[in-house]
């Protein structure tokens, strides 16, 4: 495809970002299930729905500009998503392998700000102010999903995982003073 125009450049990050969307689709389960924290099951469940509507947000907008968002494979989404897959074949401490996940989800989660955050302005430059609604509330939910994987992060599973196999009692793990990475 030929970037001659804002336009252009438009419609193929567009299609970027379809694609990646529709990889995490079928990734977020696997995580979902890789996850030994019930919090952290629970946040790729319910990002999932999210990427859900956010894959028909991307539809809506290529039937306004009447284009498919077919013909593009993001190769970015597809990377992360291997690196992911690394870390759900991984043995180790069940609190590590969590952490671990929610290293590679907000990879993804930052990728993914970057791309919605440029092609929101495109869109707004280009005087597309209904797709730069649209945009602006998926990049929304990417940051607050981005949120919510530190929270848990930081709040007890990174904490956790600080701890597992140091051979320690859990009577001594009790005594130990919850940190924050803040």
């Amino acid at each position: 495809m030929r970037l001659d125009r804002l336009q252009d450049l438009y419609v193929d990050s567009l299609k970027d970002l379809f694609s990646a969307e529709n990889q995490l689709v079928k990734a977020l389960p696997k995580m979902a299930k890789a996850a030994s924290t019930p919090e952290l099951k629970k946040a790729f469940e319910e990002h999932l729905e999210e990427t859900k509507g956010q894959v028909e947000r991307l539809e809506t907008i290529f039937e306004e500009l009447e284009t498919s968002p077919k013909g593009k494979k993001c190769k970015a989404m597809e990377g992360l998503i291997e690196e992911g897959k690394e870390v759900i074949e991984e043995e180790g401490m069940p609190a590590v392998v969590d952490a671990a996940l929610i290293a590679a989800a907000q990879r993804v989660e930052h990728y993914e700000m970057a791309g919605y955050g440029c092609v929101r302005t495109y869109a707004r430059l280009l005087g597309h102010t209904r797709a730069a609604e649209l945009l602006q509330q998926t990049l929304d939910e990417e940051a607050n999903a981005d949120k919510k994987l530190t929270e848990l992060a930081e709040t007890g599973i990174n904490i956790e995982a600080e701890y597992s196999g140091d051979g320690e009692s859990e009577e001594q793990d009790q005594e130990k003073p919850a940190r924050s990475m803040r």
